[in-house]
């Protein structure tokens, strides 16, 4: 299937972190055009790969191209999220590696349909998954102010989100706002001159913001970190490619913790909560892209993977 090509960011890193084994089962959360799955699949002899997206082009695309490994492959549309459903369901317990990739892919940025983008007029939609029915449009038009505006500042972390949801507001009151440019008008009005003169696109935080709450990507992350470990086979590993800084920090913070084991307090002298850690750290710091992947992917810029491994 053609219309789907995306470059995957950091691709040597996160199959290296992965450290593919010829019999294990692999599980690609975010299976995008297959990018980092095919890398995968190309290096199973025996083992499995277990492709996850919720985009049915995207899945469409990943089958085309993973099809001379179809034997290999097992294909699922659904949610990271639902990590332990899919697994049961396959009737897998564990696997040897997870990878995600947080990224809207390329194809979904740059198909105008789909409403993700700020550059090309499209109806406010902004689904992954076309089969969930919250939609751009209804955010914009139906949310009360203090929740655009709360969405605005903490998904975006857009400092004019006052402004910007004060205006959507009242525009709605007028009539609907039904497209991604009479959004992104509405947003550049409501800024300051300075905003405006900002290298920045005036509407890139708040179009993430609205694209983070329709998704629930937010959510996503935080549930699958929660269940992550425990479907991971000893000596496992778990790769995490993010894009922003909050999906960064639920990603960091909960691979610290279960790096950590112990919850008592500091000051306790002895451990007396018995917990062990549970994973430890392939590297303190992310991963980030190098200069010549920059030069030819600068989507890439803003990607930090981290690495744990199953204890």
């Amino acid at each position: 299937m053609t219309g789907f090509h995306h470059i995957s960011v950091l691709l040597n890193e996160s199959i290296e972190a992965l450290a593919v084994k010829p019999a294990g089962v692999y599980l690609d959360g975010t299976l995008g055009g297959a990018g980092h799955s095919s890398e995968i699949v190309k290096r199973l002899s025996t083992g499995t790969l277990i492709g996850v997206d919720r985009d049915p082009k995207a899945l469409a695309a990943a089958e085309a191209r993973l099809a001379p490994w179809a034997e290999r492959v097992r294909l699922v549309h659904g949610n990271f999220r639902e990590l332990d459903s899919i697994l049961d369901g396959l009737g897998i317990p564990a696997v040897d590696g997870i990878l995600l990739d947080l990224g809207v892919s390329s194809p979904q940025l740059d198909e105008a349909a789909r409403g993700f983008s700020y550059m090309a007029d499209a109806p406010l939609d902004m689904r992954m998954d076309p089969g969930d029915s919250l939609t751009a449009y209804e955010i914009v038009n139906s949310w009360p102010q203090e929740e655009l505006r709360h969405i605005l500042f903490a998904y975006g972390e857009e400092r004019y989100a006052p402004l910007i949801a004060a205006a959507i507001v009242r525009r709605r009151e007028q009539a609907p706002i039904r497209s991604t440019l009479e959004l992104v008008e509405l947003i550049r009005g409501a800024m300051p001159q300075k905003a405006l003169r900002e290298k920045q696109h005036p509407a890139k935080r708040s179009f993430q913001a609205i694209r983070i709450a329709v998704n629930d990507e937010l959510g996503a992350v935080d549930s699958f970190m929660r269940r992550a470990v425990d479907r991971l086979k000893p000596g496992g590993r778990l790769a995490v490619i993010t894009f922003h800084s909050l999906e960064d920090r639920i990603v960091k913070n909960a691979m610290a913790e279960a790096a950590r084991g112990c919850t008592c307090p500091p000051e306790f002298p002895v451990c007396v909560c018995g917990k062990k850690p549970t994973l430890k750290l392939i590297a303190r710091k992310p991963i980030t892209a190098g200069e010549k992947e920059l030069e030819e992917n600068p989507r890439a810029r803003s990607a930090k993977l981290r690495v744990a491994e199953r204890l």
